[in-house]
């Protein structure tokens, strides 16, 4: 059975422009209808998916601008397939959710912000999609353009400056990526039959090791910037402040995968000399992640800060497993990048709970005691703390050990550090179920279970969580073969004799 990826990539588009022209009360209606047939799609995507096959499955590659060769080229393979699906669950879900924020809210204009998520959604699946190197770096730039106006409109407090200062450190870096992926297919077309930017052919194309370093560096820039990793994410504390809770949750859960995924579609195929040069380096990169994310995430009060600081240190894993150049490690990463997707989310939403049950404060401090009369919201809370702090039996246990015992292999000492990220997870992730579920009650506090309307966006992300938790090898078999494609045996030799350097 052939599935046209198309269809998956264009629905949301679609039926969000559908909602602008139709009566307002019919957007949100539209907007999940298309995530849910986006969802269908995504499931169908998996169930036909041939986990024995390498390379690229459901292919649909048409000329769009033949003089520069440029393809409009889409695929599955292991890389993508579950970042597909995440995409689909955490958009069902949060579109969901955004249909109560806004019904609860005097919220201008519903029509335009569900046509914005929707031109989200489409964007990031084309970027997760994309086989030619232009088509990704439009998807990629184009994925931050409804953000912008749906921080900015329906955002917070000082929205206006959050958007500013998100645009200006994403856009130093896309503008780098767009320069970097220009000059990657001109020089790589030196010598040969035609110009093209598909990556297949590009990883055809061998560049010089000192052309592949300075590519290499406009790439991670962009990359780095976007997911964020320490220390580019000055941009993190006013945007995480400022974004609607359900955008919040999306950009959070989904778009910081798509840069993590760059480094694997683009950087390590194209340029296997370069991430070998700056292995080193961005280990460091991933550990100061790591460390520097978690002492904010048990030091700040604000709930959104926490998971937003955990979140840096949970991509500084991810880039960890990444680097680590062998297939433990970059299994581990893709399976930890779906892990803390599934995670995220439903925490924001539990978050948003929390504070409408507080007076609206997302202060720790003002929350509390409410485990006895939310029994229900109690447990499933505790099973998004456990699978945040890796506990065993957690698919994000599978995902960290994977990436610890990749890197163990490689530099040792970044390693033995790293490891200390999980303890640090422990303490965050319990210090914010504690400070929020038991001791007092806080002073404004309305105890009280969860609604029937709040357990159709929260149960079903949970049982999502527990299903991965039960057989992670269910996304690790359909990975491994692209990953051994991916991070050729060059990278494991080098790492293994000492050759990458910072």
């Amino acid at each position: 059975m052939t599935l046209h990826l198309s269809f998956a990539l264009w629905i949301p588009l679609v039926f969000g422009a559908a909602g602008l022209l139709l009566p307002a009360r019919l957007a949100p209606k539209l907007a999940i209808a298309g995530t849910l047939l986006v969802l269908g799609y995504a499931i169908a995507f998996v169930a036909d998916f041939d986990s024995t096959n390498g390379g690229l499955q459901n292919v649909t590659d048409e000329t769009w601008i033949g003089e520069l060769g440029i393809h409009y080229k889409l695929a599955l393979d292991g890389l993508n397939l579950f970042l597909i699906l995440l995409t689909a669950i955490l958009w069902a879900a949060c579109t969901l959710w955004a249909t109560f924020w806004t019904s609860e809210q005097a919220s201008a204009s519903p029509r335009l912000f569900y046509f914005h998520l929707a031109l989200a959604q489409t964007c990031v699946l084309g970027a997760l999609m994309a086989q030619d190197l232009a088509l990704f770096v439009v998807f990629f730039d184009l994925m931050l353009v409804p953000f912008f106006f749906l921080t900015g409109i329906w955002g917070g407090a000082k929205r206006v400056q959050a958007t500013m200062k998100l645009v200006i450190y994403t856009l130093v870096g896309s503008l780098l990526m767009l320069t970097a992926a220009v000059a990657t297919g001109v020089l790589a077309a030196e010598g040969a039959p035609k110009l093209s930017f598909a990556f297949a052919d590009l990883a055809e194309r061998t560049l010089g090791s000192s052309t592949q370093n300075w590519l290499f560096l406009g790439f991670a820039a962009a990359f780095l910037v976007k997911m964020p990793a320490f220390p580019f994410h000055g941009w993190v504390p006013d945007a995480y402040r400022a974004m609607p809770l359900p955008v919040l949750a999306l950009f959070s859960g989904v778009l910081s995968k798509v840069a993590a995924y760059g480094f694997l579609r683009v950087c390590l195929p194209l340029f296997p000399d370069a991430s070998s040069h700056f292995q080193t380096l961005m280990l460091l990169i991933a550990l100061a992640s790591i460390l520097y994310g978690s002492a904010m995430a048990f030091t700040t009060t604000n709930a959104r800060l926490i998971l937003a600081y955990s979140s840096i240190a949970q991509l500084g894993f991810i880039v960890l497993g990444i680097f680590a150049l062998n297939t433990q490690g970059a299994q581990g990463a893709i399976l930890q990048a779906f892990n803390h997707g599934l995670v995220v989310a439903p925490a924001f939403f539990v978050v948003a709970l929390l504070a409408a049950r507080a007076g609206g404060s997302e202060d720790i401090r003002d929350m509390g005691g409410i485990a006895t009369r939310a029994p229900v919201l109690a447990t499933l809370f505790l099973i998004i703390t456990f699978a945040t702090l890796a506990m065993p039996g957690s698919s994000n246990f599978v995902g960290e050990f994977l990436i610890l015992m990749g890197v163990f292999e490689t530099k040792m000492a970044i390693a033995i550090v790293a490891s200390s990220g999980v303890v640090l997870a422990a303490v965050y992730a319990l210090r914010l179920f504690i400070r929020t579920m038991h001791n007092r009650t806080g002073p404004r506090v309305e105890p009280r279970e969860m609604t029937v309307r709040d357990g159709l966006v929260l149960v079903p992300l949970v049982l999502a969580i527990l299903a991965i938790a039960l057989y992670p090898q269910f996304a690790l078999q359909r990975s491994e073969p692209t990953v051994d494609a991916t991070v050729p045996s060059a990278f494991e030799d080098a790492a293994a004799s000492g050759e990458a350097s910072p």
